[in-house]
């Protein structure tokens, strides 16, 4: 079995590094990607029931969601 020399095994440790940036980076990735489609749900349910208290004529209801959904607005910044 023959022994890797030192260059060599420097050139493995660099690559080992770099992919575990890259698969940090695509974990991150994916983890927003995966909280926008949440957020998006979450609004497009909001805004569902916010146009059915309108329709009803629900202020307390609308007051309710419109509130609920300022706050979303300001933890994610929309």
């Amino acid at each position: 079995m023959k022994e890797k020399s030192h260059g060599e095994l420097m050139k493995i440790s660099a690559m080992k590094r770099n992919q575990q940036k890259e698969n940090f980076v695509q974990e991150l990735y994916i983890e927003m990607l995966l909280s926008e489609i949440q957020l998006t749900v979450e609004k497009e349910k909001l805004l569902r029931k916010i146009d059915e208290a309108i329709d009803h004529r629900d202020k307390t209801s609308f007051l309710n969601l419109t509130g609920q959904l300022k706050n979303i607005n300001k933890r994610f910044g929309s």
